[in-house]
């Protein structure tokens, strides 16, 4: 249950579905809905020493070079699988397609999952979840990786915005189980885009 009101929550920030090209002002409301979520008791997930000293999420600035407009594969007859998390529970996903961009040089190939439990919910029966890591994972960026959410795109590309990559809330908080990247997912290049680690 944790993990799905973490997708929910984070679900919401992410405004720039469908945006086809990249906007200044749509990055810096995903930052300032996202400090203001975590700064609230009701809806943060940081922990109580880390919430009363809190003033705001540490981004990188924001790169136009990290918006991406990809060719979306969809990948048809998967099977749903349990995906690994950080604590016990079990979600099921089931893989949906195949984003194929180039960024800092490399032709990359992500895999986007569709969470099973929430796609029955009319609100994100469209909502998708790209899980990733990076050659900045564990330095300047969480060591387990980030999150992008997005929507079941009507043709046959999709805009992937790292601009608006967040990190898991087991980043935050021991008491929170979180989807694993998959491996296939980990890329071999720097995205120096989202949000940065919470702690040194």
């Amino acid at each position: 249950m944790r993990v799905i009101l973490t997708l929910v929550l984070v679900a919401l920030f992410n405004v720039g579905f469908g945006q086809e090209k990249f906007d200044m002002a749509v990055v810096e409301k995903f930052q300032k809905d996202l400090n203001v979520e975590f700064a609230d008791a009701k809806t943060s997930p940081l922990l109580p020493e880390d919430l009363s000293h809190f003033k705001a999420l540490d981004f990188y600035p924001i790169n136009e070079k990290a918006f991406v407009v990809a060719k979306f594969i969809r990948t048809e007859n998967e099977k749903p699988f349990v995906m690994p998390t950080t604590g016990a529970k079990k979600p099921m996903y089931v893989k949906y397609g195949e984003a194929h961009f180039q960024l800092g040089g490399k032709e990359l190939k992500l895999n986007i999952y569709r969470n099973i439990e929430l796609s029955k919910k009319e609100e994100y029966k469209d909502h998708l979840f790209l899980p990733f890591s990076d050659l900045t994972s564990g330095k300047e960026s969480y060591i387990g990786g980030k999150y992008i959410d997005l929507k079941i795109p009507a043709g046959n590309t999709i805009v992937i915005d790292f601009n608006q990559s967040y990190n898991p809330y087991c980043a935050y908080s021991y008491k929170f189980s979180c989807p694993k990247v998959p491996l296939e997912n980990d890329l071999a290049v720097e995205i120096k885009a989202g949000v940065k680690k919470f702690h040194d």
